[in-house]
């Protein structure tokens, strides 16, 4: 059986059609077969090429063993709803900025795609979120996330009124801009740059991070990873809510809406080329200053705890 791979690609983003029709080339001469949705087909001129197939729009990831995207986070974002339920693993290449998601860099294309005709490549699991809004006992919306769900206001000049409630108990009310719920590999996105704590990512928690909120109590909350998070928007209050999920999911919120979150039933798989430490990611990532450190794990290799010194409680 021919092996496939679905290629993703940010096809918008500019040179992008020449860097998808390279990879498109580097797999096909190694035997495995290029599956593409109709529009980056279409985008690429790529109809017709020998070892390039049509995936199914409706189930694209279905017999593919990877699902290879090219672009920034929200492209691996859109990826993964495309492939939810599949089981296939993702690997990202970075064409955008930060690239938190991602695993290799535009200039490591070719060793990525020879790391993946090997099949020289670890995978993950990674916590997601389901989420539900309520209007009373009327479902208004259900989806999911693996970044955050964010209930938001709607309008600039009117914040919002929000009961945060744990596992059935309310813990505040508070006039916000909104409310971030999060995953620890949401953690270093959008909850981030909200003044929320970094949580790695094997940690089974969420994170729940009000935005720009008038109260005492506003500080970052990490929570069980079985925990029921509920933001309810207080009635008779001129504020109107709206929640997105991943910011690409977008859900009006009707007066005195409901918005459960709790774990997802069906985690995200994503592959890794490489065992650095999360640390390292950061580092690199956020061009963390490290001038100075005289840690053993200096040397390739060297990472481990010093055997002359008592093990960390």
């Amino acid at each position: 059986m021919t092996r496939r791979i679905l290629l993703i690609a940010n096809v918008a983003r500019p040179g992008m059609v020449r860097h998808t029709l390279d990879i498109i080339g580097l797999i096909v001469r190694q035997g495995l077969e290029v599956a593409m949705l109709p529009a980056d087909l279409a985008a690429t001129r790529a109809q017709g090429l020998t070892g390039v197939v049509q995936a199914d729009p409706r189930a694209p990831a279905n017999g593919s063993e990877l699902v290879c995207i090219l672009g920034g986070d929200g492209t691996i974002l859109r990826a993964a709803d495309m492939s939810r339920g599949s089981g296939t693993p993702l690997l990202g290449i970075n064409f955008g900025h930060v690239g938190f998601l991602a695993q290799a860099e535009q200039e490591d294309l070719r060793e990525a795609v020879g790391r993946i005709v090997d099949r020289d490549y670890s995978v993950e699991e990674r916590l997601t979120l389901d989420v539900a809004a309520m209007a009373g006992t009327r479902l208004v919306a259900r989806s999911w996330a693996l970044n955050e769900v964010t209930v938001e206001k709607a309008s600039r000049e009117r914040m919002l009124e929000l009961i945060v409630e744990i596992d059935g108990r309310p813990v505040s009310t508070l006039g916000a801009d909104g409310m971030i719920i999060a995953t620890p590999t949401g953690s270093t996105a959008y909850a981030f740059s909200s003044g929320g704590p970094i949580i790695w990512p094997d940690v089974a928690a969420l994170l729940v991070v009000p935005i720009s909120a008038h109260a005492l109590f506003a500080r970052p909350m990490v929570v069980g990873p079985y925990s029921k998070v509920a933001i309810e928007l207080v009635p008779d209050t001129e504020g109107v809510g709206i929640m997105w999920c991943d910011g690409a999911r977008l859900f009006e919120l009707p007066e005195g809406a409901r918005v459960e979150v709790s774990r997802g039933r069906t985690p995200v798989m994503l592959a890794r080329l490489n065992s650095a430490p999360f640390a390292d990611r950061l580092v690199e990532k956020f061009a963390l200053p490290v001038v100075g450190w005289r840690g053993r794990g200096r040397q390739p290799g060297a990472y481990r705890w010093r055997s002359d010194l008592p093990p960390p409680v």
